[in-house]
């Protein structure tokens, strides 16, 4: 069954989204173009570099953006070169990644609500900006309609 756009506005897929997004990259220390540099990559399944490098065209430049989601485990080898017969690796999203997208879509679709414990980073009322984040999550939890 193919989905149209009729069915997605009906499900309120993106009602959330710049919300959900926020919460993703305040907990696990992303930048919002890298989560969805990931989102993009991990609808790829396996990439190479180059299927990185066309993905970073619409982002903001940073030089560093490769080794650092490589370092801090977003991106992992799945077939690694061998100079002879493979003449470039080829990489996949990490389990990790995989999770995280995997539950901002479960938050989307209303199956699971953002966390609001006191260990959560994102529910933290230090600054003005925080407290209307909690304000705003507590309103999607509130409502029936996501």
């Amino acid at each position: 069954m193919k989905l149209s756009a009729i069915d997605i506005r009906e499900l309120n897929l993106l009602k959330y989204y710049r919300l959900i997004r926020k919460w993703a990259c305040k907990t696990y220390s992303l930048k919002d173009a890298d989560l969805e540099l990931l989102i993009y990559l991990d609808c790829k399944e396996r990439f190479t570099r180059n299927d990185f490098i066309d993905g970073t065209y619409t982002y903001s430049w940073d030089k560093n953006r490769w080794e650092r989601l490589r370092k801090e485990g977003w991106i992992d080898v799945w077939r690694q070169r061998n100079r002879t017969s493979i003449k470039y690796s080829i990489y996949k999203t990490s389990f990790k990644c995989k999770q995280l997208i995997m539950r901002m879509y479960r938050i989307m679709l209303g199956e699971e609500d953002l966390p609001t414990s006191e260990r959560s980073k994102f529910y933290n009322n230090k600054s003005y900006t925080d407290k209307v984040y909690n304000k705003a999550i507590d309103d999607m939890i509130k409502d029936k309609d996501r």
